[in-house]
């Protein structure tokens, strides 16, 4: 089984198969692209499974690996491998791909096979992103991501696609800018190699060291998004397409937290802790300040984009608190909120299909003429809320718990924020799902139909089998955290 490169194959089928699909051309074969996607996304799923069956939880060393050489002359190789901490990460993409695939499968009626490509090769990119272990390497697939997503809010998007679309492009490049600039730095300081497994041994005096956590802060944070740079995650979600807004909030934003976890901490030890007061308030800032901005939204995607954003984090939080406790709490929360999230996305796609609206305002009794719809969005409703027996449960849980070992004001404030998630997610489904059918375009809508069925029992089944037992995911991860805690703990200096 070893020989068999999966992680390539988890990138390359997905790209490769992802080109077969933009040559079938216009939408005169549009019947034929969304089949031939579909089967591209199942086949990128299906290498990726045996990542997890093959995969040893009793060690943390990279698993996989893959290593030839790309640019000699540099030193710059093509190097893969995952651990417990990215292993996961590589699957949920996988996996929600076919979810965005069967979504898109009626609605996107123009440049079908365009829309499926694109979401295709952002796949295997992402992909890439996770599995690269050479800077150079994570530094290509982490900008190319960006173009096909940018391509996907700007083509296929709302009015205002193509001002969301650059402000997305311009935030993301901004910060990369910055991260190309550590890298570089750590090339020089490491004696000339690439490898990011080398540069965790660098050691490096505290002032290079903060500035690089702060490049990286900054590249990363915006990616998350965290606070003060969120500001293109909304615009960005209400004009993306259904299927943009899944894939951006299920896997694009894990990509900063993912960079935190394998640059800033490990690289950076000692500056992560002498920072991690200030990352802190940052998180506890888009924890609380945006959950009541989140209150205060009229538009359901708005409410939904500013509650990813609080529960991100929540993530951060975790991260910084050097516990075992936050840390694997804020990677099941990754997890869970790519399901919950892309769940509540697909729920809100589902209505604007229907009244072609997004405003809370036109709703109302929804439940009257949608009764299934209603309970699937009820249940992902209260897993946004953080229910207990819902995934969205576990992880925050664990934070809060970590968050009491490290400091309890700090945990008090975290779970706060619970409440006011619970506020902003109930009272959107009380106004949209309960009461009087006030609106006669309400009336006439039809309940979801098979192929919408199918995706939202999928994200169920994943949301409560999650909650109800959790350890499959936190098995994985055991050893990567626990070697990560313990090379944190080592000064560098």
């Amino acid at each position: 089984m070893t020989d068999i490169p999966f992680l390539s194959l988890a990138i390359w089928v997905p790209i490769i198969g992802g080109l077969l699909v933009l040559a079938t051309g216009s939408d005169r074969n549009a019947p034929l692209a969304r089949m031939l996607a579909l089967a591209v996304a199942i086949a990128g799923f299906a290498v990726t499974i045996p990542l997890y069956t093959g995969f040893d939880p009793g060690t943390s060393a990279m698993q996989f690996q893959e290593l030839s050489s790309w640019v000699p002359r540099f030193n710059i190789n093509y190097h893969l491998g995952v651990d417990g901490i990215s292993v996961l990460f590589v699957l949920l993409n996988a996996f929600i791909t076919i979810i965005v695939v069967v979504a898109g499968w009626q609605v996107i009626q123009d440049k079908v096979g365009q829309y499926m490509a694109a979401f295709l090769i952002m796949s295997g990119l992402m992909n890439g992103i996770f599995s690269a272990l050479d800077g150079v390497l994570f530094y290509v697939f982490f900008e190319a991501s960006l173009i096909p997503l940018y391509l996907i809010i700007g083509v296929w998007g709302g009015p205002n696609r193509v001002y969301a679309a650059i402000k997305f492009f311009l935030y993301t490049l901004f910060g990369s800018l910055l991260m190309l600039i550590a890298l570089l730095y750590l090339f020089m300081e490491s004696g000339g190699s690439f490898s990011i497994l080398d540069w965790h041994q660098v050691p490096l005096p505290i002032e290079p060291q903060i500035l690089v956590f702060l490049a990286f802060l900054v590249a990363f944070g915006v990616k998350v998004p965290m606070w003060p740079v969120h500001t293109w995650l909304p615009d960005a979600h209400v004009e993306a397409p259904t299927g943009g807004s899944v894939v951006l909030a299920a896997i694009a934003l894990k990509l900063g937290a993912y960079g935190f976890l394998r640059f800033s901490l490990p690289i950076v030890p000692d500056a992560a802790q002498q920072l991690a007061p200030f990352v802190i308030a940052l998180s506890l800032i888009a924890v609380i300040y945006i959950g009541f901005v989140a209150l205060v939204q009229t538009d359901m995607k708005k409410l939904v984009a500013y509650s990813s954003i609080a529960h991100m984090g929540f993530v951060t939080l975790g991260f910084f608190m050097f516990n075992t406790l936050g840390i694997e709490g804020a990677l099941i929360q990754m997890i869970s909120h790519g399901f919950v999230s892309g769940a509540m996305f697909l729920c809100i796609g589902v209505l604007y299909d229907r009244l072609h609206s997004r405003e809370i305002a036109d709703y109302g009794g929804v439940v009257h003429r949608m009764p299934k719809f209603a309970t699937f969005f009820m249940l992902f409703a209260m897993a946004n809320a953080g229910l207990p027996g819902t995934s969205g449960f576990v992880g925050e849980f664990m934070v809060v718990l970590g968050a009491v070992e490290y400091n309890f004001w700090i945990a008090f404030a975290a779970a706060t924020t619970i409440i006011i998630g619970a506020a902003y997610t109930l009272w959107m489904y009380k106004r949209v799902v309960f009461g009087k059918v006030a609106n006669p375009h309400v009336d006439k809508l039809e309940d979801i139909n098979g192929r919408e069925f199918a995706f939202l029992l999928v994200l169920a089944l994943c949301v409560l089998g999650m909650g109800l037992y959790p350890f499959p995911f936190a098995e994985v991860m055991h050893a990567s955290v626990d070697e990560l805690l313990r090379h944190v703990a080592v000064s560098k200096l």
